[in-house]
This record gives C-alpha cells, structure tokens and sequence, in this order.
C-alpha cells in the first residue's frame, strides 16, 4: 500500500514537475519582500456604522475617514505598480523611523489610533456641550531614538520618572532637563497592566539633554451619554480624528451638520479642536472619489496638493480646508 502511495506521487512528480517549479517559483517572489512598500488608492468607511452613542440623533448623509491602503514590497507587486497608475513605491525606511522595525512601527500607529478617538469623544462631548470627565492621562511611549539606552519598549506607559510623576510629554521633558548629561533615569512604568522599573540614560543634543524617547497621549474618562467606537485590528494612525469628532459631535447635537451629504474626509484632532496635517492626501482623494463623494474635508496643510490632484484629474468635488474643528462646523453650515 505505501508503495503504491510512493510510486503513484513519484510519477505525478515527473510529469507535473514543470508546473510544480512554477508554482514554487512564483510563491517564493510573492514571499520575498524587499525594503519597499506600496501605496495605493484607498476608500472611505462610514463612520456612522462604526460609532454608537445612547440617544443619538440620526442623520441624512454620512460622514466617512478616508484611507490610504498599501501592498507589501514583492516583487510581482512591485511590477504592478509600474503599470497601474496611483500605486506608488515608496522605501520603508520613508515611512519608518530609524532604527525601527514594521513591527514597532505598527504598535506606534496603533497608539496614534487610540490617541485619535480619545480626542475625537473628548473633543465632540465638549463642543457639543455634553457630560465628560478626563479621569487620567496616560503617557505612552510611542518612539524609541536609535541613539537612546534604555530597557523601555513601544506601548510602555511611564508613570513616574526619579519617583516624580509625569503627567505630560512636557513635564518630562522639563524633568530632564533638571539633570546632567549621562545620568541613568529610573522610571517607573506600566507594561501589559504590571508596574515595573525601567531606566534610560540621558545624552546632549542640539536641542538639550533627551533620554530619546517620543510621547503619546492618551485619556481615560467618563462621559454621559456613553459611546462605543468599533475599529478593525487593520486600523492604525491618527489621521480619521477630525471626522470621527465630527460624526460624534452630529449624534450628540439635534442638528444634522451633513445636510444629507455624503462627505469623506481626513486630519488629525487633538482634545482642543485643532486640526493636524496628514500624509497621504492624494490617495485619500482618489478614495473619495470613487466612492462618489460630494464633499472632501482635509487639513490646510493638505489643501493645495488635494486642489493639484482634483484639478490633474479633472474631478468634480468640493475639498474643504480646515484648521479647527469650530471652522469645520462653519464651513459645513454653509453647505445647506
């Protein structure tokens, strides 16, 4: 009986080895990935499916972030991308820091992600006049300088440095700047919800003493009505703050500031309502686009690369331009 299994895969061997070399051949080239990625023309995700507020009011339109997507760096896609327009190479260590690996690079934008809807609920709650209470700050470490000494890791939440707690990027930074050069900081820190000690060791820059590390904040606090947001594992950055702000300000407030448009757009927020540019605007528009926008909202740093491409490409929508989150409302007010 084995045997025969032997003979029978040995001849399927000789006469299919051809096409198995083949197969094996164009598995290995979509393996191998190369130091490059790819950028191509994203889409827009209803935010009204991914948002749910108790009480909430409805609306005629919609509001939608937009996004970039991009495609490994093998070789057959990297071909493609030579043929089909808008697919874009660009190096990885353009959209890395450095020192950084994909990995890191994705826990840090997986922060940037929390830190966005935090600040779009908080932001939203307070404009819309509705019950929210910060009830803590939490300080992540979301970079990690190639020239730093330290035991901390992406996602670290530091909570206190020489036993002094840090309540922002800017007080540890004034910290450091207290001490001398090459001196070893004790921290104090929370990883995967265990406290910890960890360390980092000064050093001078242009800028003053640093211990090499960048800062992401995010919020914990209580709000009334509550909210829930769904977000996909695939999700990460910054860049969907403003509309979800935006889509949470419409659920809380009787008024329908889409006036039954639909309107795709993209920027960072933060908790005071200031809007922050983004990357990636060309494919955020084409996005839009072909999801039969009427209306593209991006920051004012974006605004004329967005104007360039629209007027290239020859597409019949409104981008708007904004630098706040009130000056978003009042261009959207005019839209009736």
């Amino acid at each position: 009986m084995i045997n025969k299994i032997y003979v029978g895969f040995k001849n399927f061997i000789k006469e299919n080895y051809k096409s198995l070399i083949i197969i094996a051949v164009i598995f290995a080239l979509f393996m191998v990935e190369l130091p490059y990625a790819i950028y191509t023309p994203g889409g827009a995700v209803n935010l009204d499916n991914r948002i749910t507020i108790e009480g909430e009011y409805e609306e005629e339109g919609s509001f939608n972030m937009a996004y970039v997507s991009m495609v490994r760096g093998s070789i057959p896609f990297l071909l493609i991308s030579k043929i089909i327009p808008d697919w874009d190479i660009v190096k990885k260590e353009d959209i890395t820091y450095e020192g950084e690996n994909i990995q890191e690079m994705m826990d840090r934008e997986r922060l940037y992600l929390k830190e966005s809807q935090d600040a779009a609920i908080i932001n939203a709650y307070q404009k819309a006049g509705k019950e929210i209470e910060i009830t803590k700050v939490n300080n992540n470490v979301s970079l990690i300088s190639e020239e730093a000494k330290t035991n901390l890791e992406i996602g670290d939440n530091i909570i206190s440095i020489n036993d002094k707690k840090v309540n922002s990027l800017e007080e540890l930074q004034e910290m450091v700047q207290e001490l001398e050069e090459n001196v070893k900081v004790n921290l104090k820190i929370l990883r995967n919800n265990k406290e910890m000690d960890a360390y980092a060791t000064t050093y001078n820059t242009e800028a003053g003493l640093k211990i090499g590390i960048g800062i992401v904040s995010t919020y914990e606090y209580v709000c009334n009505p509550e909210i829930d947001i769904k977000s996909k594992a695939s999700e990460m950055g910054s860049s969907g703050g403003l509309m979800m702000s935006l889509t949470i300000y419409n659920k809380l407030v009787d008024e329908d500031i889409t006036h039954g448009k639909k309107i795709v757009g993209t920027g960072t927020i933060d908790i005071n309502g200031n809007v922050g540019i983004i990357g990636g605007v060309k494919y955020k528009l084409i996005g839009a686009v072909n999801n039969k926008a009427d209306v593209f909202i991006c920051p004012e740093e974006n605004y004329e690369e967005a104007v360039k491409i629209a007027q290239e490409k020859d597409y019949d929508i409104e981008i708007i331009k904004v630098k706040t989150f009130d000056e978003a409302l009042e261009k959207l007010a005019k839209l009736k």
